[in-house]
């Protein structure tokens, strides 16, 4: 009965932040033009800010205290997580075929997929552990004594960085000529990962509740994974940094005072 609530409430945060991605993609029936170079570097680093926080004060800090009132040590599931978290996306970042928007060299391992395809896939790449994470965060909240504000501070977090991805697959997509609907639909679809990989992580942990510290602290390894290999060198394109910097600053403090605030 419990992991069924824990699914329900992992469900509804993980369909929110799904809701802004799809949200985002829809702008590209608004606009036609791609996001210019700095207005993506200042969502691109935003995001960053918002991810680093959200992997501290929403992941690693409740990792430890599990791993404490369990009676075990905290070094090891909070540190062996983290290192796996962060080898689970460089193996996916190196098998999955995919194309960051802008970027004319695919990664991955060869395959011959439409360029849409792979730019989606790429966003789903970064997807995966912000899914994870609300998931987690919301599975955590259901139990007695859960606290639900800190998981809806997390889903905000998330939503504010997801509204700008969605548009950041949408628009391009449209101006290198594809369909509306199709740009659209290219840009929703990256986001329903994140309720499939919420689910799953809630589904894994409540079979094994001893290893939530793992999973965990696995979950902020990935996100820091993404935000030290895509996000911030994509954040500081171009001759000035200072935008992207900015925002990544900005993105932290956002994140942080949504947990301090509502956690």
């Amino acid at each position: 009965m419990m992991l069924q609530k824990e699914l329900l409430y992992a469900a509804l945060g993980t369909g929110f932040t799904c809701l802004a991605t799809v949200l985002g993609a829809a702008t590209v029936y608004f606009f036609r033009h791609d996001l210019s170079a700095a207005v993506q570097r200042i969502f691109l680093g935003f995001a960053a800010g918002v991810m680093i926080a959200a992997s501290v004060w929403s992941l690693l800090i409740p990792a430890m205290e599990m791993a404490e009132e369990q009676g075990g040590g905290v070094l090891l599931p909070v540190g062996g997580g983290f290192l796996l978290g962060g080898v689970f996306l460089l193996a996916l970042d190196g098998l999955l075929p995919h194309l960051h928007p802008g970027s004319d060299q695919p990664e991955g391992l060869p395959a011959k997929l439409r360029r849409t395809t792979m730019v989606v896939l790429a966003v789903t790449l970064h997807n995966i552990p912000e899914g994870m994470a609300v998931g987690l965060s919301f599975a955590i909240a259901a139990q007695e004594g859960g606290a639900l504000a800190g998981a809806i501070a997390l889903a905000l977090g998330m939503a504010l960085q997801n509204f700008p991805e969605g548009a950041a697959v949408s628009l391009p997509l449209r101006s290198q000529g594809a369909s509306r609907n199709r740009s659209f639909l290219c840009g929703a679809a990256s986001g329903v990962v994140e309720p499939i990989f919420g689910l799953l992580t809630v589904l894994a942990a409540g079979a094994v509740t001893p290893a939530m510290p793992w999973i965990l602290s696995f979950a902020a390894g990935a996100m820091i994974y993404v935000v030290v290999e895509e996000l911030i060198p994509e954040a500081h394109l171009g001759e000035h940094s200072h935008a992207g910097t900015v925002s990544v600053m900005t993105g932290f403090l956002v994140m942080m005072l949504l947990d301090v605030l509502l956690g």
